[in-house]
């Protein structure tokens, strides 16, 4: 019997790691990780992306849909530097991914041979591990740790390994002396860490001082929906939800305010603005003027990470560990409080909110609004849907229109923010959960950078339901243009694309919606249809992701922009007279 290789080592270690999944593109410096790879197919798949950027982002999406290591693969030079976008992703967002990257032959690098880039020195700012293999003896010990790691501390680890020795049987007899066989292990560890008696007494005492205590909850609370319900119950707490922890709570909660920030609600808003004890529970929400001013409210921080607490947020107690387990801890602890006038108006405001997004969702203008497909396709959700969402004013409409219920799941790229990560997510999605419905709404913008994605939908006949607005330009940027620098808008407008026919190009079936009156039953024939399929949504380009409460700053920024000789002016303007007055007053 031949010797394993050490990229034979590599990929059983995986599999003993109990990954499943790898999403990458081949190339001739991971030529002997690939044959690993083709011998063991039914044990480990390997789903051929067109874009290393897409395996990246599609790793970091199945780490956050199924709590697991994401695993992702790029040959040596330009392969490996394409994974970078989607590896920030992880890092940013704190999920457990581990890259996999060749490097050229060992005895030639850093002697200008081709595609002699040296990865590991490249990816240390986005490693929480990062290794280079020096021999088919070194492969299982750093493999193992990569994956530890990666798992321990929720980040990127990265293992590159020349070319040459991919192929090299193992030989037992070049093991060092102190390398002895079999030494690790693929036990993994987790952390039972939770907070002293000490700690826990005093986010009680603070908590049950306050008179209006809101609830910060982010994605670090997702798996801790019953708890979180418990408490906002028991304190007369709304809970706010930056994007990430969009499930944590479904929409029709009447605990639930939704959103927070420039895509959050109104209710929100005012929850943090007006509250005199705040709890954040798994949330490091990047955007500190969205928070009470510090002073106004005493805090409490469930946290796992104790390097995040208190980052964003002058806290008082620091709660250390999963946050369904502290609250497990916490909540015999906490009073039931009677007065429930905080929540009341909180829960009267959404339903004002609620009531604002309907009248938003059921224009029947032309050009269509945004709103409209966002509104139409929530009705069509099954409870368990995984929606994936890209960044722009489509994360706008995303969150405040597809509501949570049931055991939906939903996420994009948070803290990163990066355009294209939508298809990626889906594909990643509906690669681990085929019998789902997995929907990708998406921007034009954010489409057209990996659109090439599309032929992997195909190719492994992935059940991807793609909604593209398609506006015609780079909104977000074009709104942030107006109406926080007062500068006209420039450069932001894109080429159209007939994406429904490029679609049926890459063997998509395509749809049209340019008639709101039209769009409910294109959405459901859509919907219905077996496998990929893509709805373009022509909507209005004029329409403005309004904050959810405008500022007379940003007001006024607007009102120069116009002025000082932004395209299309007279149009954006009449768009915001007559769309969005409501939300202005």
């Amino acid at each position: 019997m031949a010797k394993p290789t050490a990229a034979d080592i590599l990929v059983d270690t995986l599999i003993d790691w109990n990954v499943d999944t790898i999403f990458g593109i081949p190339g001739d410096g991971i030529n002997g990780l690939i044959e690993a790879l083709r011998t063991r197919q039914d044990q480990i798949r390997f789903i051929q992306v067109r874009h290393e950027e897409a395996a990246a982002l599609a790793a970091c999406a199945y780490a956050k849909w199924t709590g697991r290591l994401g695993v992702c693969m790029a040959t040596s030079g330009p392969g490996g530097i394409h994974l970078l976008n989607g590896l920030y992703d992880a890092k940013l967002d704190r999920q457990p991914v581990l890259a996999i990257t060749g490097l050229q032959f060992h005895d030639l690098l850093q002697t200008y041979t081709q595609q002699d880039v040296e990865l590991d020195k490249l990816f240390v700012d986005v490693c929480v591990y990062n290794a280079r293999v020096m021999g088919t003896n070194h492969v299982e010990n750093t493999v193992e740790l990569a994956c530890r790691t990666a798992l321990a501390y929720r980040g990127v680890a990265h293992i590159t390994m020349p070319v040459d020795i991919q192929s090299m049987p193992v030989d037992a007899s070049r093991r060092s002396k102190r390398n002895v066989a079999e030494h690790v292990s693929d036990l993994m560890a987790v952390s039972a860490q939770l907070p002293s008696d000490d700690q826990l007494a005093r986010a009680a005492s603070i908590l049950n001082g306050g008179k209006k205590t809101a609830i910060l909850a982010g994605q670090g609370a997702l798996g801790a929906r019953e708890e979180i319900a418990a408490l906002a119950e028991r304190l007369g707490a709304p809970v706010v939800k930056p994007l990430l922890g969009k499930a944590v709570l479904p929409d029709d909660s009447p605990y639930s305010t939704g959103g927070i920030g420039l895509l959050g609600t109104r209710p929100s808003q005012e929850a943090l603005e007006q509250c005199d004890t705040l709890l954040i529970a798994g949330s490091n929400f990047p955007y500190i003027e969205f928070y009470p001013e510090p002073g106004q409210a005493r805090a409490v921080q469930i946290e796992l990470d104790p390097q995040l607490v208190g980052l964003r947020y002058p806290v008082e107690a620091a709660l250390i560990g999963d946050t369904a387990k502290v609250l497990a801890e916490l909540l015999p602890r906490l009073d039931y409080r009677e007065d429930r006038s905080f929540l009341e108006t909180a829960q009267a405001g959404m339903k004002e909110w609620r009531d604002l997004m309907a009248e938003r969702g059921t224009r029947q203008d032309m050009p269509m609004k945004p709103q409209v497909v966002a509104h139409e396709l929530n009705k069509l959700l099954t409870d368990d849907a995984i929606i994936a969402t890209d960044s722009g004013t489509i994360t706008t409409w995303a969150a405040r229109h597809l509501m949570i219920r049931g055991n939906m799941q939903f996420s994009c790229s948070g803290n990163l923010a990066t355009m294209a990560c939508g298809l990626p997510y889906a594909i990643a999605a509906a690669a681990v959960y085929p019998g789902r419905q997995v929907i990708c709404f998406i921007g034009d913008g954010g489409l057209t950078m990996l659109m090439g994605e599309l032929a992997t939908c195909v190719k492994y006949d992935l059940d991807v339901k793609i909604v593209v607005i398609k506006n015609n330009t780079l909104g977000q940027i074009k709104w942030e243009q107006m109406v926080f620098l007062g500068n006209p808008e420039y450069v932001c407008d894109l080429q159209p694309i007939d994406f429904a026919t490029v679609a049926k190009g890459f063997g998509l079936k395509g749809f049209v919606i340019e008639d709101p009156a039209e769009c409910a039953e294109t959405l459901r024939e859509a919907l219905a249809a077996p496998g990929p399929v893509l709805v373009e949504a022509v909507v209005d380009p004029h329409e403005p992701p309004m904050p959810p409460k405008a500022t007379l700053k940003q007001a006024a920024r607007l009102a120069e922009s116009l002025a000082r000789g932004t395209p299309a002016r007279g149009k954006i303007a009449l768009t915001i007279v007559s769309d969005t007055v409501r939300e202005l007053v």
